[in-house]
C-alpha cells in the first residue's frame, strides 16, 4: 500500500504544474533554497536555545517561561517560512523526493520533533518560574536537540541521494 502511494502518478502531475516548472527552471529554486536554509537555521537555533536551557547547559539566568514566551513566536514564524519554501522546492521533483530515503527520514524526524515539542511545551507551562528542569524535561530537551539535528542532516542529504 505504501509503495503504491509513493509511486502514484499524481507525484508526476505535481511536477508538471506550471508553478513547479517556474520554480525548477528559473532562479526561484536557489532563492527558495537559500530562504529555506535561513528559516531552518532560525527554527533550530531558537529551539536549541530552549533545549540547552532545559538541559541546564546554557541560559541558566533566564526562566524557562521567559525563553519560551520570547522565542516561540520566532520558531513558528520561521517554521512557516521553511514549510512554504520547502513545499516550493518539493513540487519541482515530487516523484523523486517521496522515494528518497533522506526525504522520508526528514519527514519522520520532523513528525517526532513536533510530537516531542508538543509534549515539552505542555510541560513547560506547568513549570512557571522553575530554576531547574526536572529530569524528564532535561531528557526531552536532549531528544529535541538530537531530533532537530537529524532533521537538518537529513535535509542536507536530500539533494545528494538520487
Amino acid at each position: 500500500m505504501i509503495d503504491a502511494f509513493l509511486n502514484a502518478p499524481f507525484w508526476i502531475d505535481i511536477e508538471n504544474w506550471p508553478l513547479s516548472w517556474e520554480i525548477g527552471g528559473t532562479s526561484w529554486f536557489p532563492f527558495l533554497e537559500s530562504i529555506h536554509v535561513i528559516a531552518a537555521a532560525l527554527v533550530v537555533g531558537a529551539i536549541a536555545t530552549i533545549d540547552l536551557r532545559l538541559m541546564g547547559i546554557a541560559g541558566l539566568r533566564y526562566p524557562l517561561t521567559t525563553l519560551n514566551r520570547e522565542l516561540l513566536p520566532w520558531v513558528w514564524a520561521a517554521f512557516v517560512v521553511a514549510t512554504i519554501t520547502g513545499l516550493g522546492m518539493f513540487i519541482t521533483r515530487a516523484a523523486s523526493h517521496v522515494v528518497n530515503p533522506a526525504f522520508q527520514w526528514k519527514l519522520v524526524l520532523l513528525l517526532l520533533a513536533g510530537i516531542n515539542m508538543a509534549v515539552l511545551h505542555r510541560s513547560l507551562g506547568k513549570l512557571l518560574r522553575a530554576d531547574v528542569a526536572p529530569p524528564t524535561l532535561r531528557r526531552a530537551g536532549a531528544l529535541s536537540l538530537l531530533l532537530w539535528c537529524g532533521v537538518m542532516l537529513a535535509g542536507r542529504w536530500i539533494g545528494h541521494i538520487v
